[in-house]
């Protein structure tokens, strides 16, 4: 059995340290009527169905809230069956090595005189509640609620590393995007997942938390637990309306990045066309001198084969009228190609 903790406690106090799960029930069951503030307290770590089987019989637990226990990968949630409160919470923590937030999941079963957690991850740190509720004996003898409360407002505390966490990264993000950072676009897909996950474990604890609210009169809650429960409310929205914020300033950056890199693509595109025309104008300028060339080549290639029988290789004037026939032809593309602004 995965059990991390179990202890008894009686007006606030740790009564006995139970050595297994049979002697608290037992003392469940010997101090039911004679007790009402007993509270047995148990914390259990990735249990499967066969460890919780006990634990689910013992205290009549819904099979639909212990097959959520096991299987995990619930959303945040709040649900009565019968007398027993089960909560579903997603906690929260920012791994500043790897920068990025990690979720872990709680599920909180709570009873008239028992509560028991189901942790799937290593957040948030149930031990540090434990110790808090215990140094403060008024507070745990107001029962099983001042329990939730108490891990309710931890998982929230925890939540503020994240937000700073979240926030930091954002401001990264800003810079790189104005200094070009081509791996900036996956950074931003990457941390928007995480705030969308991140909202997804915070937002439902807005309607949970209300829901708790409208039980308070009904189940008899403590008049001061009623007022921690509803501070850990706002604090919840301050949380929630904060990552509100930083998804909708995600979605503006991610604008900003895809107008930047369209704008930079548009001048990479403009460095190109210009240096595409200038190439133009070269070959132009390479083809028209290479023609103005190939006339005078052409005339004497064609007299410099010596047949005999040629016609003016006898004339007087045949080398001058060959010589302008060469000045004639290279004058005269010389005229069409400046005319046609190629030279």
């Amino acid at each position: 059995m995965t059990v991390m903790e179990n202890a008894f406690y009686t007006e606030g106090r740790r009564f006995v340290q139970p050595t297994s799960l049979g002697e608290t029930y037992q003392l469940l069951r010997e101090r039911h009527d004679e007790h009402k503030q007993d509270l047995a307290w148990i914390g259990l770590v990735r249990p499967d169905r066969r460890e919780i089987a006990s634990i689910a019989n013992e205290f009549d637990l819904h099979e639909l809230a212990v097959e959520d226990a096991v299987q995990a990968h619930q959303r945040p949630k709040l649900e009565r069956y019968g007398t027993t409160l089960f909560v579903v919470l997603r906690a929260a923590r920012y791994n500043d090595i790897r920068e990025e937030v990690e979720f872990s999941e709680l599920h909180v079963f709570v009873g008239n005189d028992y509560v028991i957690t189901v942790r799937h991850g290593d957040a948030p740190d149930l031990p540090k509640v434990r110790r808090r509720m215990e140094s403060d004996p008024e507070l745990l003898a107001r029962g099983p609620e001042a329990v939730l409360y108490a891990i309710l407002d931890r998982v929230v505390d925890d939540y503020a590393p994240v937000v700073a966490g979240l926030e930091n990264d954002i401001d990264e993000i800003e810079t790189e995007v104005f200094r070009g950072d081509p791996e900036v676009s996956r950074r931003i897909y990457e941390l928007s997942r995480e705030v969308i996950e991140f909202q997804r474990a915070t937002k439902p604890l807005l309607g949970m938390l209300a829901a708790l609210a409208s039980g308070f009169v009904k189940y008899g809650v403590d008049a001061e637990l009623q007022q921690y429960l509803r501070d850990v409310s706002d604090h919840v929205v301050q949380v929630v309306e904060r990552i509100e914020g930083f998804r909708q300033l995600l979605v503006n950056i991610l604008t900003v990045n895809a107008a930047l890199v369209g704008q930079r693509q548009n001048e990479e595109m403009k460095i190109l066309t210009e240096a595409s025309l200038e190439q133009n104008e070269e070959v132009k300028k390479i083809s028209a001198w290479a023609a103005i060339l190939f006339a005078p080549t052409l005339v004497g290639t064609v007299y410099g084969m010596n047949f005999s029988d040629m016609p003016e290789l006898r004339w007087a004037y045949g080398y001058p009228f060959a010589m302008a026939l060469m000045v004639g032809v290279c004058v005269m593309l010389y005229t069409i190609f400046r005319s046609r602004r190629w030279l």
